[in-house]
C-alpha cells in the first residue's frame, strides 16, 4: 500500500475549531523517567570519575574502544585534512555558509553586543561592560545523521563574540542500533568521523574536539575531567538524553536552550506555486516523526493544491516514510477567514520558522509578533534559512518564541553594570539609598551612603 501525507483539514469557522487545534498543537515536555533516571546515573558517574567513566560509555553507547581519553580528542590537522579532502563544489558552500553566517553574526555584535557608557548631569558614569565568555561548549549531532551546519551556527556566533575556546563534541557511533542511553540508533560505521563536520570546524574556528557524545559528553564539559576541559556553556542539540543531561547541569554551566521537535508554519495568500509550499512542509515533516508543519490559508482551493502536491510529490522522498507519519499524527492544513486571521493564530503557535509566502509579506510582516525566525516571501524557503542565508538556524521551539530569541552572539557573552558615582552625585544618590534602606530596616546600608555625604575625600598618599 502507498504511503500517503494527509495532514488534519480544519477551518477556523468551525464551532469545534479551538479544541481541535489545540490537540493538534500538543506536545509534551515532560522526559520519559526513565531517561531522566538514566541521565542522573550517568553525570553523576562521569562527575566521580571523569575520563574513565567517559571511556567507559563512549565504548558501550558508540562501540568506539580507545586505550585512553587522549584518543578521544581531534586535532587541527585532522580538521585540515578533512577539509583539503572535500570536494571543491562541498568546500566552497562551507566556506560560503560560514561567511554569510559570520557577517550577519558581525552586524548583530555591532547592534547590541558592544559596551557602552554615559556620564549624567553630576558627573556619575554609568554603563555597561561586554565581555566574551571564556570557554564553550558545542554538542554537534552524530547519531541518525551528521549536522556541519549545525556546528556553523553555533561556533560563528561564539567565535564572533570573541570566545578564546571552543570545544566541539561529537559522536561516532557504531552501525546499527546500539545500547539506549548514549546516542541511540546510528547508520555510520564504528568510530568513523564525519568530513564534512570536521571540515566545518576548521572553517568555523573550533579550537578542540572530542569524539564523545550523549548525556556523557554534556556531563565531561559541565564537571570537567583529565582531558576534556570545563566549559562556561553548552549549546547545540542532541536527542532526548543530550536535553536531559542539558537540563541536569544547568547552574553549573549556561545552556542555550531545551530543543523540542522542529516546527513550521506557513502563511500563505495562494500567490505561490503550490508545489513550493508542499515541499516546505516536507522540509519540516523529513526532520522526525514528531516535527509539525501546519499551513494557514484563505483559500480553500489552494489548500487543495497543497494537498495534490503533496499527494504527488511524496513518492520522491528518500525519508518518505517519516514525512507520511510526521504530517499525518501532527500536521494541518487550516483554512481561515483572512490573511489577518492567520497572522493571529501564527501568534498563538509562535512557531520555529513562520513563511509568509506572500504577494505583499510586508503587509503582513508587522502583525506578527512571536517567531523564531520570519522568512518573507515566496522566494524565501525555510531550507535557505537553515545553512545559508546568514541568521542562525538555532530557534526556540514548542512556542518558547513568546519569550526566547534565537542563538546569537548576546548568547555567548556576558554583561556587567558599571558604576563611578562623583562626589556630587554621591549626595543626592546617598539620601535616596539611605531613605530607602532605613525602609527596608537595613541600617548599615543607609550608614555606607550617609558616609559619603559632604565629606572632603582624602587626597592621595594622605594617612
Amino acid at each position: 500500500m502507498s504511503l500517503k501525507a494527509q495532514p488534519l483539514r480544519l477551518s477556523t469557522s468551525q464551532t469545534d475549531f479551538d479544541t481541535l487545534f489545540q490537540q493538534r498543537l500538543h506536545w509534551s515536555t515532560e522526559t520519559d523517567g526513565a531517561i531522566e533516571q538514566r541521565v542522573a546515573d550517568i553525570l553523576a558517574d562521569v562527575r566521580l570519575r571523569g575520563d574513565a567513566a567517559v571511556l567507559d560509555y563512549t565504548a558501550r553507547f558508540d562501540g568506539l574502544v580507545v586505550g585512553s581519553a587522549a584518543g578521544l580528542e581531534l586535532t587541527q590537522a585532522d580538521f585540515k585534512a578533512a577539509f583539503d579532502g572535500l570536494p571543491d563544489a562541498q568546500r566552497k558552500a562551507l566556506q560560503a555558509a560560514t561567511q554569510r553566517v559570520r557577517s550577519y553574526h558581525e552586524a548583530q555584535k555591532k547592534a547590541c553586543g558592544e559596551s557602552w557608557s554615559y556620564r549624567d548631569e553630576d558627573g556619575t558614569l554609568l554603563g555597561q561592560k561586554v565581555t566574551p565568555l571564556d570557554r564553550v561548549g558545542i554538542y554537534v549531532p552524530g547519531g541518525k545523521a551528521a549536522y556541519p551546519s549545525s556546528l556553523i551556527m553555533n561556533a560563528v556566533p561564539a567565535h564572533v563574540a570573541g570566545v578564546q575556546d571552543i570545544v566541539m563534541v561529537v559522536p561516532t557511533p557504531v552501525r546499527g542500533s546500539v545500547a539506549t542511553g548514549g546516542t541511540g540508533v546510528s547508520t555510520a560505521a564504528r568510530g568513523e568521523r564525519n568530513d564534512l563536520v570536521l571540515a566545518a570546524a576548521h572553517v568555523a574556528g573550533v579550537t578542540r574536539a572530542f569524539t564523545i557524545g550523549g548525556a556523557q559528553a554534556v556531563a565531561a564539559l559541565a564537571y570537567g575531567t583529565a582531558t576534556v576541559p570545563r566549559v562556561d556553556k553548552i549549546t547545540g542539540p542532541g536527542n532526548a538524553y543530550v536535553a536531559s543531561a542539558k537540563k541536569h547541569v544547568f547552574g553549573t554551566v549556561g545552556i542555550d536552550m531545551i530543543a523540542g521537535p522542529s516546527e513550521i508554519l506557513v502563511l500563505a495568500d495562494g500567490s505561490a506555486p503550490a508545489a513550493w509550499v508542499a515541499m516546505d512542509l516536507f522540509s519540516q515533516a523529513e526532520h522526525d516523526e514528531l516535527a509539525q508543519s501546519i499551513l494557514l490559508c484563505p483559500d480553500a482551493s489552494y489548500i487543495d493544491a497543497v494537498q495534490r502536491e503533496m499527494d504527488r510529490l511524496l513518492p520522491s522522498m528518500p525519508r518518505a516514510a517519516i514525512i507520511a507519519k510526521s504530517l499525518n499524527d501532527r500536521g494541518a492544513l487550516i483554512h481561515t477567514r483572512s490573511m489577518e486571521e492567520a497572522c493571529e493564530i501564527s501568534n498563538r503557535i509562535a512557531p520555529e520558522h513562520l513563511e509568509v509566502s506572500s504577494q505583499d509579506p510586508h503587509r503582513w510582516e508587522p502583525l506578527l509578533r512571536h517567531a523564531g525566525a520570519i522568512f518573507l516571501g515566496a522566494f524565501t524557503s525555510e531550507s535557505l534559512g537553515d545553512y545559508c542565508a546568514g541568521p542562525n538556524h538555532v530557534l526556540p521551539t514548542s512556542g518558547t518564541a513568546r519569550f526566547s530569541s534565537p542563538l546569537g552572539v548576546y548568547d555567548f557573552q556576558k554583561r556587567s553594570s558599571l558604576i563611578e558615582v562623583s562626589q556630587a552625585g554621591a549626595q543626592g544618590l546617598g539620601l535616596i539609598a539611605a531613605e530607602m534602606a532605613y525602609g527596608e530596616g537595613l541600617q548599615a546600608h543607609a550608614r555606607a551612603a550617609e558616609l559619603r555625604l559632604d565629606v572632603v575625600p582624602p587626597m592621595r598618599g594622605s594617612t
